[in-house]
């Protein structure tokens, strides 16, 4: 495996792996509190529509000519991995709170609850069936957008999709095998390097698309991402010191 495909299928498995663990924080809430047969058939539904939009996405991806997908898919990597890199700056330098898998697992779980009283539960939980469903598939949207353009990039659709996969089921098993949120999983820590490999694949397919050629060719990559990560701390550095100076004049 070369460093390329190896640094596709890292990340692939760590974006995938966060969008996992909030799908599965919501179906853990609302089969507990509510029906975990309606939480499946809701899972299966959103998985089915999932099923449906690789099959319609996949191959018109795979016909455009490289040097144009380079630069969509540069392009939606930039956007996608900047929004998840200014995020998990914010959060680690204190100005953003914290994403709180236990509070989320909390907050659906009494939300549920409420829903639940004075409800019928015979048949199909309409509730159970919607969480789920919305869950599963506004989380699966991204897993498959995350596959799709950086295995179509590489032309390497099945080592992305093996990639997904793993950090699917490696997160699922996990997650039914003590019935909870996986409040443990440094999922901020895997956001802020989720951002910096996107941002650094985006750049660099989005340039090598425009027509430009790095030096070394994709061992480039092995620049750009620890020198964006390196930037990425000391920006976080920067903003707390900011941040504390500030209080620092407020309590004066």
């Amino acid at each position: 495996m070369s460093g390329a495909e190896l640094g596709l299928a890292v990340s692939v498995f760590l974006a995938c792996a966060v969008e996992a663990v909030e799908a599965l924080t919501i179906v853990l809430a609302v089969g507990t509190t509510r029906s975990w047969r309606s939480a499946g058939y809701g899972v299966g539904a959103a998985a089915i529509v999932l099923a449906i939009c690789v099959a319609l996405l996949g191959p018109a991806l795979t016909a455009l000519p490289i040097g144009a997908l380079r630069v969509v898919v540069g392009g939606l990597l930039l956007v996608f991995g900047l929004q998840w890199l200014r995020k998990a700056i914010l959060r680690a330098a204190g100005l953003k709170a914290l994403h709180d898998e236990a509070a989320l697992f909390a907050e659906e779980t009494e939300r549920a609850r409420m829903e639940a009283r004075g409800h019928e539960r015979a048949g199909i939980d309409p509730y159970a069936f919607t969480v789920s469903f919305k869950g599963v598939l506004l989380e699966g949207l991204e897993v498959v957008f995350i596959v799709l353009t950086f295995g179509a990039n590489q032309h390497r659709i099945g080592l992305a999709a093996i990639a997904a996969v793993a950090a699917v089921a490696v997160v699922v098993a996990v997650g039914f095998a003590v019935r909870a949120p996986l409040a443990r999983v440094p999922e901020n820590a895997l956001k802020f390097a989720v951002g910096v490999m996107l941002t650094s694949f985006g750049t660099f397919w989005s340039a090598e698309g425009a027509g430009a050629h790095w030096p070394g060719g994709d061992a480039a990559l092995l620049v750009i991402i620890p020198g964006l990560l390196v930037a990425a701390l000391t920006l976080v550095s920067w903003l707390r010191r900011a941040a504390a100076s500030r209080l620092v004049e407020r309590s004066a």
